[in-house]
């Protein structure tokens, strides 16, 4: 019986191959990796054009991104208590605006209003100081140090005065930068972390969030410090009699800002004056309250009550970024610095996680001593298998 044999249908068609579908997606997931990493390349390449246009401000730019990036919870914050997103940024903006007002105004009352009596005050300085010890009386020749930093400060007081146009356009500059980080900030987090492949984004909120805790540190708790130093300073420096007061506990909370050493700087110098003049009543009545009130204090009350969301960076590390950003970029560099060494230092846990694990040092020795042993054990037992062979021959 013959059986009749089917047409194919006109709308047949034959089976798709496996293979030519796997090829075609991962042509098309390389080429989508591609683009990305194209569109990354051309968004650097146009970063480093406009930074270079805008190398002026530049640093304007650097301050206003850190700032943003604290100001960000507040904004959020904001939110949460109904405030729309525009509204809510504008909130945070004028917080930031607050904040930078207050630990600007006091320099620029030092600079504008008591620029005659720091003046006066260094120009009182003795040109030769007369130091006793052992029986016998040397004289010290100030007169070349008294003149140098005379000039310092009226070269100081001119450039300030000359630049305050500048910097008052930096400042606005600052709030507008301030305020549209704060209102896109999250499309610009999107577009910083759209380049990085999904297993490496780890590191990224790694690297991200001991920045976000570095510049918590700087700013929130050396700000609030500096605030605590400068209550604590002027009642000290006014209730010992000094004309220039305002100025002193204005110095002692700027020089908070410095790694280890801070007001001390201020205190220790002017306790060692009186002691070369031979006032060794007001040396150790303003070294003891000084370095208690000023350069201690501040830090232990305050410290502990903030330190909980701070980086955790050890002093050293943070005072050798500090300096090196300062010498290196100037005034940003106060920022800058430290925040570059503590991303660093978060980089390299990671690899040593990553590598090592859980391992401590003493471990990874003992490992590598114990694996150096074994492998030097390993010769002398091939050598012997021959002979017990022919031994058993």
């Amino acid at each position: 019986m013959r059986v009749p044999v089917r047409s194919p249908d006109k709308d047949f068609s034959p089976p798709v191959r496996v293979p030519a579908v796997k090829g075609t997606a991962n042509g098309d997931v390389g080429s989508s990796r591609q683009r990305r990493y194209v569109l990354a390349g051309i968004v650097v390449v146009l970063g480093v054009v406009t930074g270079a246009i805008l190398l002026e401000v530049l640093g304007t730019i650097l301050l206003s991104l850190t700032v943003a990036y604290v100001l960000v919870p507040v904004q959020r914050w904001f939110v949460r208590r109904g405030l729309t997103e525009w509204t809510g940024a504008l909130a945070a903006t004028q917080v930031g605006f607050g904040v930078a007002l207050a630990v600007s105004a006091p320099l620029v009352v030092v600079f504008s209003l008591r620029l005659e009596q720091v003046v006066n005050a260094v120009v009182a300085l003795p040109r030769e100081l007369s130091v006793s010890a052992f029986g016998m009386t040397y004289a010290i020749e100030t007169g070349a140090v008294q003149t140098a930093a005379l000039e310092f400060v009226q070269g100081a007081a001119t450039s300030f005065a000359l630049a305050l146009p500048v910097l008052a356009i930096k400042f606005a500059l600052f709030v507008v930068l301030l305020f549209g980080l704060l209102l896109k900030g999250d499309a610009a987090g999107r577009a910083a972390i759209a380049p990085v492949p999904y297993e490496y984004r780890d590191v990224v909120y790694a690297l991200a969030r001991r920045a976000r805790e570095t510049l918590y540190a700087i700013y929130v708790l050396q700000v609030a410090t500096s605030i605590a130093t400068f209550a604590a300073a002027y009642p000290l420096f006014w209730g010992l009699g000094y004309e220039a007061a305002l100025t002193l506990a204005i110095a002692a909370a700027v020089l908070q800002f410095v790694p280890i050493i801070g007001p001390s700087m201020l205190v220790i110098p002017i306790a060692l004056y009186y002691v070369a003049v031979g006032d060794l009543v007001a040396a150790a009545l303003l070294g003891t309250l000084g370095l208690v009130l000023i350069a201690w204090l501040p830090d232990v009350v305050v410290r502990p009550r903030l330190a909980r969301r701070s980086a955790g960076l050890p002093g050293s590390l943070y005072f050798v970024g500090f300096t090196g950003g300062l010498f290196t970029l100037g005034a940003i560099g106060v920022v800058v610095g430290p925040l570059l060494v503590a991303v660093f230092v978060e980089a390299v846990d990671l690899l040593a996680d990553e590598v090592n694990g859980d391992a401590t040092f003493t471990d990874l020795v003992e490992d590598d001593f114990e694996g150096s042993s074994s492998d030097t054990d390993e010769p002398a037992q091939t050598f012997e298998e021959p002979d017990s062979k022919f031994a058993d021959d």
